[in-house]
C-alpha cells in the first residue's frame, strides 16, 4: 500500500510501525477497578431483602397478640402490627451516625420474638416506658441484613440480654417508607458499577492509534 493509499485510508504506516505504547500502572488501575465495581455489585445485593421490605404497599399484616404469634417463613422481611407486654430486661444500644438510642427486649410468653424500641435522644433512661403495640417490620434475627449483622455478638460481648440464634426481631416504627432512601444509594451503587465497567472494557481493550491528517 502506498503512503498516499494509507493516508486516504485514515491510517499512517510510520505509526503503525511503532511499538506498542507502555502503559503503566495499568494492571494496578484494572484490578482496582473490579475490584471497587465488584464490592458496589455485592453491596447492591446485600440491600436486596431492605429494598424489597420498600417496595411494600397497602397495610401492615395484623398478627394481634404477639405472646400466641408463631412467626413462619411467609412472614419474613413483612410489614406486620401486633399488641404484646414486653420483658423487663432490655437491652440498649446504640447506632454510628444515629443520635437515637435503641431498645431490644422479648415478649413476655414468646421468648423467640424480640421487639426493637428507638427511644430519641435526650429522654431520661429512668423514664422510659414502653408501648404495648407495634407496627414495624418482621424479620429472622440471622436474615436481618447489614443492620442487625453484629447486635447479637455485641450484645453478648456487653452482658445484656441476647436473643438466641434463631429469634425475630420485630423493629417498631420501620415503615416500608422510612427504606425508600435505599434507592437513591442503589442509584449511586449501579452508577459507580457502570463507571467500573466502562474503564475495564476499555482500559482492556487494545490501543487505538488514530493518525493526524
Amino acid at each position: 500500500m502506498s503512503s498516499s493509499e494509507a493516508v486516504a485510508l485514515g491510517t499512517d504506516p510510520e505509526l503503525e510501525s511503532l511499538p506498542e505504547p507502555r502503559r503503566p500502572w495499568r494492571r494496578t488501575t484494572l484490578f482496582a477497578l473490579g475490584m471497587v465495581g465488584t464490592s458496589a455489585l455485592a453491596l447492591m445485593l446485600s440491600l436486596g431483602h431492605e429494598v424489597t421490605y420498600a417496595l411494600t404497599d397497602g397495610q401492615p399484616l395484623k398478627l394481634g397478640e404477639l405472646a400466641s404469634f408463631s412467626p413462619e417463613g411467609k412472614h419474613t422481611n413483612r410489614w406486620v402490627q401486633g399488641r404484646a407486654d414486653l420483658g423487663t430486661e432490655l437491652a440498649g444500644y446504640r447506632r454510628p451516625l444515629d443520635p437515637d438510642r435503641f431498645r431490644l427486649a422479648p415478649v413476655v410468653g414468646n421468648p423467640k420474638l424480640w421487639v426493637e424500641l428507638r427511644e430519641p435522644s435526650g429522654s431520661r433512661e429512668e423514664y422510659f416506658i414502653p408501648p404495648s403495640s407495634f407496627v414495624g417490620r418482621l424479620v429472622p434475627l440471622q436474615k436481618s441484613g447489614l443492620a442487625y449483622s453484629q447486635l447479637r455478638q455485641a450484645l453478648h460481648d456487653s452482658g445484656q440480654p441476647t436473643p438466641d440464634e434463631d429469634a425475630w426481631v420485630l423493629s417498631d416504627g420501620t415503615s416500608p417508607q422510612s427504606y425508600r432512601w435505599l434507592f437513591g444509594v442503589l442509584g449511586v451503587l449501579l452508577a459507580i458499577a457502570g463507571f467500573c465497567t466502562f474503564g475495564l472494557y476499555h482500559l482492556a481493550g487494545p490501543v487505538r492509534r488514530r493518525a493526524r491528517v
